[in-house]
């Protein structure tokens, strides 16, 4: 489920509500108790390891095929 940041204006605190997509836009009240807060825009955490991208293959040397066109017209 998303995690939303909210800052309330009456005492400036931060806190974070848990919410369907669906309630992205709601108002959320502060845990002190006041109703004047504003939803943060955030960027997206992701844990876990990243995964690195493989490199493109390469042809095989010594010329046996490949270029533009297969090998058989240029060159």
């Amino acid at each position: 489920m998303p995690r939303y940041e909210f800052r309330c204006r009456t005492c400036a605190s931060t806190f974070e509500v848990d919410r369907p997509m669906a309630a992205a836009s709601d108002p959320a009240d502060c845990p002190s108790g006041h109703d004047d807060t504003v939803k943060l825009l955030t960027t997206v955490g992701l844990g876990g390891k990243a995964r690195t991208a493989q490199p493109p293959a390469m042809a095989p040397a010594g010329g046996g095929g490949g270029g533009c066109c297969g090998g058989g017209c240029c060159g």
